[in-house]
This record gives C-alpha cells, structure tokens and sequence, in this order.
C-alpha cells in the first residue's frame, strides 16, 4: 500500500467495515499545514508518530515537541506486539516493516537532549513581552530597551544583560525618556520582577550562547531518512507560557532565515506544535494577526506546521483556515463548549455522503480518525473514516540509558552542550559604571590635594578634564543618574562608539516577530 511521493496514513472503511482505500497525504501538499484534533486517549500522539515517520522516510527534517515522553521511542527499532500486527491485518497494511530512525534529542534544561538556547536579542521584544506577559506600558518599555541596545550596540545575550539594562534606563530614566519617550521607573521595576519569576521558572537556561542553529534541525542521515528532532518537554510543561514562547520563536526564525522556494515537490521541514492551545492562550491580538501572517507565508519556504491539539476551538479561525490537511480523532460531546468544537470540526471537512461526520467524530475508536488531505490541485479530498497504521518504530518511551546511546552518537554532540559567556551588555554597563565611579574617586582625591606651587610640575593627565588643568578645580556638575559630565576624553570615545553604534544598528533589522534577521 506504499507508494512513492505519498505518506501512507491508513486504510479508510466502508459502512460494513470493509476495506474501502489506502489514504494517503501527498508529500507534495505537505507545506499545506496540517492539524490533528482529539481527546485525550484517542491516539493523537501515534498519528504524530506515523507521520512524522512518514516525512523522515521521505528525507524531509521534521521537528516535534515530546509532551510526554512517548515521541522518543522513534529513535528505537518497533516491536512485533499483537495489536500492532492485527492493525496491520485489518487494513491490509502487507508491506509493514518495523525499523527506527535518526533521532536528535534537545531539551532546554539539558537533561533529556542537547541544550537548546536562544539570545534575548534573538528572540526579540514581542515575544518577550508575550514571555513576560507584559501589560502595554511594560511592552512600551520592553521596545525602548531593544530599542537602545540596537543602536549602542550592546549585545542582549541573557537575562543578566537585559537585568542590567533596565537598571541603566531605571537611573537614567529622565534622560532617555526625552530621545525615546516615556520611560516609567514604576514599569521598570516590574518588569524586573517578572525577569525573576523567569528566572525561578528556568527561564535563564533558554537564554544564552551558543544559540541554536536552524540548520542543525534541518539534518538528513546518511542513509538519506530526514533527521527527526525531539524536544524533551515534559518539564517544559510546567511552564507553558515558555514552551509556546520558544516553539513561537522557532517557528519565526524558520520564516526569517529560509528562502522562498514556492511549492517543492516535498517540504524542507515539517514542524509539529504539540499542545498548540498553549500558542493562543491569552493572546494580545497582535500576536495572533502575526502568527497567522507567519503560518500563511512560510508555506512558500517549504516549512509545514502541523497543529496538535485537543479541541479544534483551540486554533483561531483565521489560522485553521490555513490547515489543509485535517486528522480528527474522537471528541467527547458533553459540554455545550464541547458540542460545538464536535460541529466545528464536522463542518470544516469536505461532507462524506456514506456517514455524518457530527454522528461518527463521537463514536471513533481509538487509532481512528477522519482523514482529509489535499488531493490534485490542491482540493480537499472527501473525508473518509480511517483506521491509522500502525508505527514502525517503537511505541512508548526510550529508556535512559537508551536515550544517552542516542545522544553520545548524535551530529550535534558537543556543539550545544556547554554555556558560553562573552563579554556583553552585563559586562559593557558594568565596565561604564566602573569607569564613572573611578573618575568619581579620582576628582574628589584632586580636589583634597593640597594646590601646586607656581612653576612647580605635576605628575598625571594634562588633557582637560584628567588632572593637570588650570580649570581642574572647577567642580562638574552631576546629573540626577549619578554620572559625572563627561570629560573630553569620553566625549571622543562616545563620538566613535556612537558612530559604529549606528553602523551596526543600520544592520540590525528585525523580522514580522520581532527576531532579528541574520
């Protein structure tokens, strides 16, 4: 029932439970977008299974997040257990073969794969503000601050580069709000505090160097089978917010740093969004608009995003209208909510006049789903009430000793797995505020020293400002920030930092999601 070109889903049935057709999705209409709806217990994560199988078999690169644990089990060679051969049998499945698959694993935390990082300048002001669930006047200053970091050129790296320029705009907020408007030492400070909660959340093991590489997630084996990589997330879990926020940020610098390759025969990556409620959650509608727009557009870069979720209402209209290819498995029907998720999904499927699709999405078994994929130019293909194949490689966990012989043979080993600490805005404001408070000690050591005898000669500076001056003994006035009136010296050295600031913050562009394009 394989055939080339096609991913083989499973075997749709009559009204009598006859065989009735192999249904298949067109690797071709794989960029189309997918979503994959049912309740818990009804074989969501065995579909996810069987298609991401099904791209890596085909050499497309597919990224998938493992909410449980389950997914890992892709990396380990199937077992011959009696339900999986029966499903075989009952949908006539003759060519089914057990094998695994390459297999790379990451894990924010670096316990369960390689530690996956980005940069807070990377991942951008949107959707740290999203992170941070930032009220308006807080994202007003969480723009600002991106903002001054741009042109000054201090590299955002971590959550200690990002403490540290908030506590610079807090001291010198009359200052900035003048050239960049309202800078509120109330917002300040609570954004601060959110940075914190972030931060007891695990948040700074996101944030840092060295930040993934999208092309390390867009692999093939040797043997030409697409790499499929697993994000452990079963402790990410427990911070939602975050998970979304990192699946968002990587889906957004697919869309920032691929080409246009309009329709390629087969996608160049295929990314699964488990949990996909967590993405539109509370959402600021700005956020939606920009997700819908990325959805939309990263089809021509050859990337399918597929959604994965309980409830087809978890998915707003305006991007489920993107999602061609459609695998429902069974919805309960006991809540009014409930009842109309059930007549939602029934009414965005092609009608089937063999059954009702409202009746039949109540009473499917598990491993059942009604499948709809894009057929010849691009329609929907009539929903059909299948029975899923089975899996070729394992069902269930790895375990941990099985999971590090995966991870000590992985082509990325030793490339993520320590922490990198350049100098950066941390170290850049901490060297400036060094430097004021050194200027600060050595004037008043000047103004205490006993004054020269005329003709007699001085030891120091003898620029203006450092010493060695006839207007040395004038006192600078301080500003309310605590800074000294900058000296000559530093006025030059501001002048060529400001001028190669502005050169790079030309360079410095940012994206539809607010991530910087490289």
């Amino acid at each position: 029932m394989l055939e080339d070109g096609k991913i083989f889903i499973g075997a749709s049935r009559n009204p009598d439970d006859s065989i009735n057709k192999g249904e298949y999705l067109d690797l071709k209409f794989g960029n189309r977008h997918g979503l994959v709806t049912g309740a818990t217990g009804t074989g969501k994560t065995v579909t996810l299974q069987v298609l991401a199988e099904g791209f890596a078999r085909a050499g497309v690169p597919v990224f998938a997040a493992d909410i449980k644990g389950d997914l890992s089990g892709i990396a380990a060679k199937g077992e011959a257990k009696d339900f999986l051969t029966k499903r075989a049998e009952q949908i006539g499945f003759d060519d089914y073969e057990l094998e695994q698959f390459p297999v790379i694993f990451w894990d924010l935390f670096g316990e369960k794969g390689h530690r996956v990082r980005t940069t807070i300048a990377e991942m951008g002001p949107l959707l740290l503000a999203r992170l941070m669930d930032a009220s308006e006047p807080q994202e007003g200053v969480i723009n600002i601050a991106f903002k001054i970091a741009d042109k000054a050129g201090l590299p955002l790296l971590d959550l200690k580069d990002f403490t540290a320029l908030l506590n610079y705009m807090g001291e010198n907020a009359t200052e900035l709000s003048s050239q960049f408007g309202l800078i509120s030492k109330a917002s300040v400070g609570s954004i601060q505090r959110a940075l914190l909660v972030l931060e007891q959340q695990g948040a700074e093991h996101f944030f840092g160097e060295p930040a993934l590489k999208i092309t390390d997630i867009m692999r093939t084996s040797s043997n030409g089978y697409g790499q499929i990589s697993v994000l452990a997330a079963d402790k990410l879990m427990m911070n939602p917010r975050l998970y979304a926020t990192f699946l968002l940020w990587l889906l957004s610098e697919l869309f920032e740093e691929l080409p246009e390759v309009g329709d390629p025969d087969k996608p160049k990556l295929v990314f699964f969004f488990d949990e996909a409620h967590l993405l539109f959650n509370d959402a600021p509608k700005v956020l939606i608009e920009r997700v819908e727009q990325v959805v939309r557009l990263i089809r021509s870069k050859g990337v399918g995003v597929y959604f994965v979720t309980q409830n087809p209402l978890d998915v707003p209209e305006t991007v489920l209208a993107q999602l061609g290819n459609r695998l429902q498995h069974a919805l309960r029907a006991y809540s009014p909510r409930e009842q109309k998720a059930v007549r939602t999904a029934a009414d965005t499927f092609r009608p089937n006049p063999a059954f009702d699709c409202t009746t039949v999405i109540t009473t499917l078994g598990t491993g059942e789903a009604l499948v709809s994929t894009l057929e010849a130019k691009g329609a929907p293909s009539i929903v059909e009430r299948t029975l899923v194949r089975p899996p070729s490689a394992r069902v269930g966990p790895l375990t941990d000793a099985e999971r590090q012989l995966v991870m000590d043979h992985s082509p990325v080993l030793g490339v993520y797995d320590e922490d990198v600490d350049r100098e950066s805005a941390f170290e850049m404001l901490a060297a400036r505020a060094q430097k004021a408070a050194d200027s600060d000690a050595a004037k008043r050591a000047q103004e205490q020293a006993p004054a020269p005898q005329e003709g007699s000669t001085t030891s120091g500076w003898t620029l203006p400002g450092f010493g060695g001056s006839d207007n040395d003994d004038k006192a600078q006035p301080r500003g309310r920030s605590g800074y000294q009136r900058e000296t000559v010296m530093e006025a030059a050295m501001k002048s060529v930092a400001r001028t190669v600031a502005t050169q790079v913050g030309r360079a410095l562009v940012r994206g539809i999601l607010g991530s910087l394009k490289r």
